[in-house]
């Protein structure tokens, strides 16, 4: 097929990748280390991990996983953990012993947890102890067999022991629980045999289970093979590479996301990885002033990260005091990034927010900014190396150059389908490979994405197509608005009615003024009909919004 954005790529970008040029992420692995050995992996509350120190303390723990748990290459493990030095040593190790990596937000509840271990049939968990009474809930219940707790600094030294006990007997935040069995992963380092038996993973096997967000139904668990993960990695890093980066010794990225979705997996842990970085790892970033405490030790070249984390930086001002002098990439993803927050973090750091855009189901990248973008541009760039894109209309036939349809994707990244859900495969992916993202998009000459919207949250206002995207930018830009949520909601008059959820920064903007603000943005059907104060919006793990939940309260209310 015609690749229009080929021509567009930065210089030294490959049109293609060989996704075959390693068997396994093991060996990329490997390869890593020995180039690397003696820089920094991971950095976590000052702590250092180096390259070498990680592959020391994951190949203990792959030995342990194989002769004290009996693991065997196949078996599925739950890392439920927060951005800690055990995530990537767990990772590594498990990846290393041949184990299928099942990622798992730490905040989960008892419900979710038992669906993701029955349905994946782990039989291992690491779990982080400030979450350990949700295990307890669900063990008896599910194929676990084997389950090792961690406390946050196990790895921090003498600090962590100081962390280990502030966090459970001054600041109270370790519920009480009991896991009979379960053993310390400090344990597991110390007694792991040193007998270590390599194992080899052939392209399809898989190495990931990683479960969708859930927005609509049970989370499906997309599986996504070695060879998956191996192109998305040579794919990031020959986009990323065009900026060589490698030549900074101690280049750093700011790593706020958690490394158990799929965006923070991918691109920190697996790519930058790969690229010799060190791993700035914010283990709570809600924690805004702690995070700006940590960027103020450590310079740092790169970040990436969701709207709302962009948002809530800036609106700290001593985020803006920080050295920004080696600062040279900042790369958004997990939902849209708005103008109005893109353009102040460009006047604040000097560096341009560029927007990337993937799905769990293509492990996850697609499309990304060039690097040599100087200004947000509203598009989520070009497709990577090796990627094809299609943009449809409903009855499945291409749409021209500049109009609207979904958008369907075919490259090695793309997952091999759902675990154990044939149906729910078909539904996505073709007899001929593409996968059918239900995102609307459109595509400009150069090959330039733009993401419209999400087929399943686009509103219908007498017969005309409503975005909230494109309301929800209009809001961002309205003086005293902090963030807001637009929705549809049932209307006898006009099939439906558009309705915004607006949290403010000042309380006294009234809804007339909002209203007043879109009319001058918008058409009238666009304008919404209904504003919503609340005090927060509801946000999964990476602070993307959940329109659902506000659809259903707003549906509620017509009722």
């Amino acid at each position: 097929m015609q690749k229009p954005w080929i021509a567009a790529y930065q210089a030294g970008v490959p049109a293609e990748i060989n996704p075959d040029s390693y068997r396994s992420l093991i060996e990329i692995y490997d390869e890593t280390i020995q180039r690397y050995g003696n820089r920094i992996a991971f950095k976590n509350y000052g702590v250092n991990l180096t390259y070498r120190a990680l592959d020391e303390h994951s190949k203990r723990l792959a030995a342990y996983f194989q002769t004290v748990w009996g693991l065997v290459p196949g078996d599925r493990i739950g890392l439920m953990m927060p951005n800690i030095l055990q995530y990537p040593v767990t990772l590594f190790a498990a990846i290393r012993a041949g184990l299928v990596v099942v990622n798992i937000n730490p905040q989960y509840t008892a419900a979710e947890l038992k669906h993701l271990i029955q349905d994946s049939q782990a039989s291992a968990l690491i779990v982080v102890e400030n979450f350990a009474h949700v295990a307890q809930s669900v063990v008896q219940d599910t194929s676990l067999k084997h389950i090792a707790v961690a406390r946050v600094g196990d790895l921090l030294g003498l600090k962590g022991c100081f962390m280990n006990c502030m966090l459970r007997y001054v600041k109270k935040v370790i519920p009480p629980y009991e896991l009979p069995g379960a053993i310390p992963f400090k344990s597991m380092l110390r007694c792991a045999p040193s007998a270590f038996t390599p194992v080899v993973r052939e392209p399809n096997d898989i190495a990931l289970l990683q479960y969708t967000s859930a927005t609509t139904g049970a989370a499906k668990g997309a599986i996504l093979t070695h060879r998956n993960l191996v192109a998305n990695v040579l794919q990031g890093s020959a986009w990323i590479s065009s900026m060589h980066f490698e030549e900074e010794l101690d280049g750093a990225i700011v790593t706020a996301l958690p490394l158990y979705h799929i965006f923070s997996f991918t691109a920190n842990c697996l790519i930058f990885f790969r690229l010799g970085f060190k791993n700035l790892l914010i283990t709570n970033p809600r924690d805004i002033q702690g995070f700006i405490n940590t960027l103020k030790k450590e310079p740092f070249s790169a970040m990436t990260g969701a709207n709302t984390l962009f948002n809530a930086l800036l609106k700290n001002p001593g985020f803006a005091q920080l050295n920004f002098g080696r600062f040279r990439i900042t790369l958004g993803g997990g939902m849209a990034v708005q103008s109005a927050v893109a353009a102040r973090w460009k006047e604040v750091t000097g560096v341009p927010l560029l927007e990337a855009y993937g799905l769990t189901e293509a492990s996850p990248a697609v499309c990304i900014n060039p690097l040599y973008c100087t200004e947000f541009n509203g598009t989520v760039g070009l497709p990577i190396p090796s990627t094809e894109i299609r943009l449809v209309n409903l009855e499945g036939n291409p749409v021209g150059v500049g109009e609207q349809g979904e958008l369907w994707v075919r490259g090695p990244q793309v997952m091999r389908g759902y675990w154990n859900k044939p149906e729910e495969t078909r539904k996505v992916i073709t007899e001929d490979g593409w996968l059918r993202t239900g995102d609307i998009a459109k595509m400009d000459a150069q090959g330039f994405i733009s993401i419209v919207d999400r087929i399943k949250d686009m509103i219908i206002v007498s017969g005309f197509k409503v975005y909230p995207n494109e309301i929800e930018d209009v809001l961002a830009q309205c003086p005293g608005v902090h963030e807001s949520a637009v929705v549809g909601a049932p209307y006898e008059l006009t099939g439906e009615r558009v309705i915004a959820f607006v949290v403010l920064r000042d309380p006294s903007v009234t809804k007339g003024d909002i209203i007043a603000h879109c009319r001058k943005s918008l058409t009238s059907y666009k304008v919404p009909k209904e504003i919503v104060f609340k005090e927060d919006l509801p946000k999964n793990n990476v602070g993307k919004v959940l329109r659902r939940m506000l659809r259903d309260e707003a549906q509620k209310s017509v009722r």
